[in-house]
């Protein structure tokens, strides 16, 4: 029961992904519904199995998964049945991250580097209360970080190229798999 299957919520935004075999334990429970993603034909589980009964001899075996009485279509897309929220998850603050957003450039100098090259710089330094958080993090090259050390970027001519704001990429990109069937781009238009 491998792979993985992408979960709607109720009003169809995908809110993430599932195993195969969670997404019908789902369908048994009546929490969701299995979804065509080329026709959006909504299924549920007497529906999906007798579909699959239908068509178990078209499909390719690795699309199939064995029920103790019959071959079942692996679902790819499920649709929840109550759940209707998006869950509000925020862009983790990491290194890596920080090094997306900035896109591996320094932001004094605008240097573009990776590594050894490149530090993480508190625009209002930790010595002064400065946080560790995206709006006070800049990625800058050894020599601009050197040049600025415990002072403001005023403090020594230093003018950022663009204000540390918080990421705006969706994290539901950074979850889903990066092997992901192409019937779900229909249902990921709106992700960023």
């Amino acid at each position: 029961m491998e792979g993985p299957a992408l979960v709607l919520n109720r009003g169809w935004t995908a809110i993430g992904t599932t195993t195969v075999r969670q997404s019908l334990v789902l369908l048994v429970r009546g929490s969701a519904r299995a979804i065509d993603p080329l026709t959006y034909e909504v299924f549920d589980l007497e529906e999906w199995l007798l579909r699959s009964e239908l068509r178990s001899e078209e499909l390719p075996r690795q699309r199939l998964v064995r029920a103790p009485n019959q071959l079942v279509e692996k679902p790819e897309v499920i649709v929840l049945t109550h759940y209707n929220k998006v869950p509000r998850i925020e862009v983790a603050f990491s290194r890596r991250n920080l090094y997306r957003r900035d896109e591996h450039r320094c932001q004094y100098c605008g240097k573009r580097g990776s590594g050894a090259e490149m530090s993480i710089d508190h625009v209002k330094p930790r010595c002064r209360g400065g946080l560790t958080t995206w709006e006070n993090c800049v990625l800058a090259c050894i020599r601009c970080n050197s040049r600025k050390a415990d002072r403001s970027p005023q403090e020594v001519g230093l003018r950022l190229q663009r204000p540390p704001r918080r990421p705006t990429w969706s994290p539901l990109q950074e979850a889903l798999p990066s092997a992901r069937p192409t019937s779900w781009s229909r249902f990921l238009k709106d992700v960023g």
